[in-house]
């Protein structure tokens, strides 16, 4: 089974980045937005099996998208998984309070993000 994905973050070339790594993964994105409104309405228009957020995008942040997806009964499979400068402790505890599966800190390796997505879809089955 292959995991459906919507990427949000600010950053085009981020984006792109995790895009084409989840893809030659076998991986489907199913969206690849730039902003927190446009990614929870991907999110609840789509209901993948894992959304890939920026903590810090215009709009809703990362953590309101994650607190707002968890709140939707109908969407409690969606992994999340939040992308983060902040590698602080204090950063990480505030995104898996809001809900947030796992929690990944820029720069990060694609090998990794495509190992821990693969480790929650393992999970799932």
């Amino acid at each position: 089974m292959t995991s459906t994905i919507v990427i949000a973050d600010d950053d085009r070339d981020i984006r792109e980045l995790v895009r084409i790594s989840l893809t030659r993964a076998g991986f489907e994105v199913v969206a690849d937005v730039d902003d927190g409104n446009a990614a929870l309405a991907a999110i609840l228009a789509l209901a993948p099996d894992v959304a890939i957020l920026d903590v810090a995008m215009p709009g809703l942040t990362g953590l309101e998208v994650c607190r707002l997806v968890r709140e939707q009964l109908t969407l409690a499979h969606v992994n999340i998984l939040l992308l983060s400068a902040a590698a602080d402790d204090a950063s990480r505890s505030a995104g898996l309070t809001a809900g947030a599966t796992d929690y990944l800190t820029k720069p990060f390796s694609p090998r990794e993000l495509v190992a821990r997505l693969a480790t929650m879809s393992s999970e799932e089955q």
